[in-house]
């Protein structure tokens, strides 16, 4: 709100559209008010200057203005005040000023709620009384057909001008509100799923698959030797790495299984509808891409992923079960020299039995 930005200057334009009907056309229900009255020449040009040369010119000073959002409150009381000034000017014609102060009062609410409201009458009784001032008190009860005619665009063009403006904030507040929702289930640097979000998920898979006798398979993925990398060039290019990493596995996985960094320089993935031997095909290729990857700059750099394996079997209890599973497979790959691919103890076997050769 302090800079020409954000909040201040998105407030400013969304007040724009609407200030350009609603003075525009109001201006042609106090013409009509004040047609029958013995009003000076001064009066009929500072109505054409508050309808048709006051919402740019609002607009400009709110523009400039070093913080926007204040300027345009501003311009917000004054525009209450003239309402008051001009409903005080047609002697309370009961239609075109109903008109004007209820317009006004809704626009208040959409625009600062019941702080403005309550401030907008009181700045409106201000103008009232200056008006009176100027022109003496007085009052008309009849409307004439001119200003039943000259109140309809008002009240209609204005609202739906008004409704316009809340629909599209609302639009806008649901878009933020979705792409907060994505950040905080997103690990800023991978893109890829937070440790959080990715145990949710892999609590909800494994209710699926056990309910559903469903399989699914869970790869961790660790790189080998990350705190040499990051100690030998540094976390910057550490960085380089896991980012490498991301983008490998968002190159080689399916649209429905889920990858997140669950740690450090750790990665897990869920991979559902996924027999063992197709998930370790998916994990060789991933391994093999992302060992033959070269940095130009450092050509000695070489990168090498040990990864652990489990299916999901009726016989694991819960999630972290499951997720115990892998990271033993992950134990065992590290300890047989890294750079390869683990299965669980039981998938071991069970792909024994179905390729004994």
């Amino acid at each position: 709100m302090e800079k020409k930005s954000g909040k201040g200057l998105s407030f400013v334009k969304r007040i724009y559209l609407p200030r350009i009907i609603g003075l525009g056309i109001g201006m042609l229900s106090v013409m009509a008010g004040i047609s029958s009255l013995p009003v000076p020449a001064w009066a009929w040009g500072l109505l054409l200057f508050n309808g048709l040369v006051w919402p740019h010119l609002a607009y400009q000073i709110a523009l400039r203005a070093k913080v926007p959002y204040h300027a345009e409150y501003r311009n917000l009381q004054l525009d209450s005040l003239m309402g008051g000034f001009w409903t005080a000017t047609l002697q309370f014609n009961p239609l075109p000023s109903v008109t004007i102060l209820a317009m006004m009062a809704m626009n208040n609410f959409a625009a600062g709620g019941q702080r403005l409201f309550i401030k907008g009458l009181l700045i409106q009784g201000l103008g009232m009384l200056l008006s009176m001032a100027l022109f003496g008190p007085g009052l008309q009860l009849h409307a004439s057909t001119l200003q039943v005619y000259a109140c309809l665009p008002m009240l209609t063009l204005y609202p739906m001008a008004v409704g316009w403006v809340c629909y599209r904030l609302a639009m806008k507040l649901s878009e933020h509100k979705r792409r907060l929702s994505a950040l905080s289930r997103t690990d800023s640097l991978t893109g890829l799923l937070n440790h959080g979000s990715w145990k949710d998920l892999l609590q909800l898979k494994f209710q699926i698959c056990q309910q559903q006798r469903r399989e699914a398979v869970i790869a961790i993925i660790d790189i080998d030797h990350f705190k040499a990398i990051n100690d030998t060039y540094g976390h910057v290019v550490g960085d380089c790495v896991l980012h490498q990493l991301s983008n490998e596995l968002k190159r080689t996985l399916r649209e429905d299984d889920l990858a997140g960094r669950y740690g450090g320089d750790e990665f897990c993935v869920i991979l559902p509808d996924t027999r063992m031997d197709h998930a370790s095909q998916a994990m060789e290729r991933l391994r093999e891409r992302v060992g033959s990857y070269r940095n130009p700059q450092l050509p000695e750099l070489r990168i090498s992923l040990s990864i652990g394996l489990a299916s999901c079997s009726a016989i694991l209890p819960d999630p972290e079960a499951w997720l115990n599973e892998a990271d033993k497979a992950l134990y065992c790959a590290k300890k047989a020299g890294r750079n390869q691919v683990n299965f669980a103890h039981s998938d071991l076997s069970a792909l024994k039995l179905a390729y004994p050769d």
